[in-house]
């Protein structure tokens, strides 16, 4: 429970006495790490993945109410993040909205990474011997309100029959039953794949079959599933919309579109469709290019290095 989280903490910082500690949020535990590691004098390096963005499609509240509550979360979360030795955030874009909502400190980009290893067997596929007939969009991530998945079904009914490009969406969430109403509703139900959750494999076999992936969530800090698109060697159709540009060169590995315009996504979904094989090759291998520098070891690297200059700062200011 909550209200215990606090003195379990407090009892493990003690029994670990750790040289720096790392919290992920500034929620519960996250927050107690804040307070529990300043009073015992250990540096902390926080990483932000919250907007409050996030929150405001599931809260049911006049404009100025939200707008309000909206000040309140970007206060609060600059009141616990500034505490912190250093702050990280996935991306320079993640890093640029801090600071316009009044963040003062010193911030860091480093992205999430991804193992691109495990992606190694896909990357080898030449793009032009294994096209997938029919054509396959997909998208993954958890199906809620701001990831707008509900887009992709609209835009896929949008598109010439005659493709026949049907569509796995891959995730839980509140909106899976009303994705597979609205296909229904639009004729396209056996087009539109509403798989859930799955294995890790199947994921894998998902990233194999597509021919492409979408995103058009207009709240992403990063998008792992997009990083994991990319090293699969997948074009990519993205939301012109918070980090989401920084993963795709318009017209070289993929396309991005304006948020929530559906002609315009229906518009993306057919250049693909209809882009020749080498076309097509030569998207796959550029996403390559794109994802080389998310590879996961350069992102351990990077934190062991911030990890070490936080720590050497602490020992500095102690025997000062």
């Amino acid at each position: 429970m909550p209200w215990e989280t606090k003195p379990e903490l407090s009892r493990l910082l003690d029994s670990l006495q750790p040289d720096v500690v790392h919290t992920q949020a500034h929620f519960v535990i996250g927050r107690y790490a804040f307070s529990e590691s300043n009073r015992r004098g250990i540096p902390v390096v926080a990483t932000n993945h919250f907007m409050p963005d996030n929150v405001r499609p599931y809260l049911r509240a006049p404009k100025a109410v939200l707008d309000g509550g909206t000040a309140i979360a970007w206060w609060d979360l600059r009141r616990k993040f500034q505490s912190a030795d250093i702050i990280t955030v996935p991306t320079q874009l993640a890093a640029d909205l801090l600071t316009e909502n009044g963040f003062t400190s010193p911030i860091r980009a480093v992205s999430c990474g991804i193992d691109l290893q495990r992606f190694a067997e896909l990357r080898e596929v030449d793009a032009s011997t294994s096209r997938a007939v029919p054509p396959r969009v997909l998208f993954v991530g958890r199906l809620s309100s701001e990831k707008h998945a509900a887009d992709i079904v609209e835009a896929l009914a949008k598109t010439d029959p005659d493709l026949g490009l049907e569509a796995d969406i891959v995730g839980g969430g509140d909106q899976e039953e009303p994705l597979k109403e609205l296909s229904s509703e639009l004729g396209i139900g056996d087009r539109i794949h509403v798989l859930g959750k799955i294995t890790d494999r199947e994921l894998m076999d998902a990233y194999r079959r597509c021919t492409f992936f979408c995103m058009p969530s207009t709240a992403e800090l990063q998008s792992i599933a997009t990083l994991e698109a990319l090293a699969s060697r997948k074009p990519v159709v993205l939301a012109d919309a918070v980090a989401l540009p920084h993963l795709v060169r318009d017209g070289v590995n993929g396309f991005l579109f304006p948020p929530r315009d559906i002609e315009e996504l229906a518009d993306r979904f057919t250049r693909i469709c209809t882009a020749s094989d080498a076309e097509l090759d030569a998207m796959s291998k550029a996403s390559l290019d794109v994802v080389a520098k998310h590879d996961i070891e350069y992102t351990l690297d990077t934190f062991e290095s911030l990890y070490d200059g936080v720590i050497d700062a602490a020992v500095g200011s102690s025997a000062a």
